[in-house]
């Protein structure tokens, strides 16, 4: 493997892993705040078709993406008030909104499917993408910058702000902090709804840069392994980027692999290869001694009922 095809595949890799990393992120904060979310898939699956046909009807980029996040945190609106309000199971509601976004984005993308729209542009960093080789690396779309800072501002705002730490306290302990003053419903709320942009915005990206055009079912799973990343990384930002480039590289190898035909095995058994990957590394983390480093926020997924 020559030093431009390798660069090629990190290329690759940045796209696959961005619209898990925006979606992880967007979890991993609901998470913190003690909320268990399993409608990541079809709050995804809603932004990416909203925001196609918003790509498709206006031209607008900049609106597309607005439209996807909106799509997304509205369907976290619909889930924060059963889960916050009428205190419904967590569990039984995000699979419910899984299904519920499924179904939504394959009525509404009913015009749409297989209409290519222009991709996003690409913003070359000045300087950095006139390196020889290595510069192909700094001339992304901006979407794919906007989840590398984002893991940045969610590090610095969990572990070095005050807001962040109130956030964290709301997920170890909902009754200590509602009793000192801290309105836990209302932290919470703003974290689910701001996990929904997030799930959106990684939904558009799938339809507006990786693959721009609008496919029933388009994001494939990858809902579910934003989910398992968010535990591989032991709810901690780095990690989760981490986490997401891993899986993005994995799901470029099992293509490079499926084209070069290197291995001489059916081709769906490489296309099984990061569904493989999560599997493992979830029964990794939470069997014997790793259990301990991978323990979750301690009110996540408990109802919070104030105290009369």
């Amino acid at each position: 493997m020559n030093i431009e095809m390798l660069v090629s595949l990190l290329l690759t890799t940045m796209t696959a892993a961005t619209p898990l990393l925006l979606a992880a992120l967007g979890e991993l904060v609901v998470e913190r705040a003690g909320v268990l979310n399993l409608g990541v898939e079809g709050m995804m699956l809603s932004g990416a078709v909203c925001g196609f046909a918003a790509m498709s009807l206006t031209g607008s980029a900049t609106l597309a993406i607005l439209v996807a996040v909106a799509a997304g945190a509205l369907l976290a609106a619909i889930f924060a008030f059963l889960v916050l309000t009428l205190m419904s199971n967590q569990v039984a509601t995000g699979l419910a909104l899984t299904i519920f976004g499924t179904g939504l984005s394959a009525l509404i993308g009913t015009g749409f499917t297989g209409q290519p729209v222009p991709p996003l542009a690409k913003l070359a960093l000045p300087g950095l993408s006139a390196l020889p080789v290595l510069g192909r690396l700094f001339d992304q779309d901006a979407l794919v910058y906007l989840a590398l800072a984002a893991t940045v501002a969610i590090a610095w705002f969990l572990k070095g702000t005050r807001a962040g730490l109130i956030l964290r306290a709301v997920g170890e302990a909902d009754l200590s902090a509602h009793s000192i003053g801290y309105p836990v419903l209302r932290i919470r709320f703003l974290a689910i709804l701001f996990g929904g942009a997030m799930a959106g915005l990684g939904g558009a990206y799938l339809s507006l840069a990786y693959t721009p055009m609008w496919v029933e079912n388009m994001t494939a799973g990858r809902g579910w392994i934003a989910l398992a990343i968010v535990v591989f990384a032991a709810w901690r930002p780095w990690r989760a980027a981490a986490g997401a480039y891993l899986f993005g590289g994995v799901t470029v190898l099992q293509l490079y692999l499926q084209g070069s035909g290197l291995l001489p095995v059916p081709p769906q058994l490489l296309s099984m290869l990061p569904y493989l990957g999560t599997i493992l590394v979830l029964t990794l983390i939470s069997s014997g001694p790793f259990r301990r480093r991978f323990s979750p926020p301690a009110c996540l997924g408990k109802p919070f009922r104030p105290p009369a």
